[in-house]
């Protein structure tokens, strides 16, 4: 990783801990992939958006059904549908 990309994934990092009032380092629980049967989602608010056999990494269990996860691209927001990578 180029230092360059070191400092964009800090600053999305701290967007994020803004955003979502999150406290502390951020540390992924797990990685999930997003069902490749689901109906591709485009998000919005503070909805990700789903694309098939996407694998996103859980930063929070939020409850039952939404997960706070992170995708490829380092994207942020709130989750659904997935299964364990």
């Amino acid at each position: 990783m180029t230092p360059k990309e070191s400092k964009k994934d800090e600053k999305m990092d701290r967007e994020f801990q803004k955003k979502f009032k999150f406290e502390g380092s951020i540390n992924v629980l797990t990685q999930m992939m997003v069902d490749p049967a689901a109906v591709e989602k485009r998000g919005g608010g503070k909805n990700l958006p789903l694309r098939r056999g996407e694998i996103l990494d859980v930063i929070q269990f939020t409850n039952e059904e939404q997960l706070l996860c992170r995708n490829s691209q380092r994207r942020c927001k709130s989750g659904g549908e997935a299964l364990p990578a």
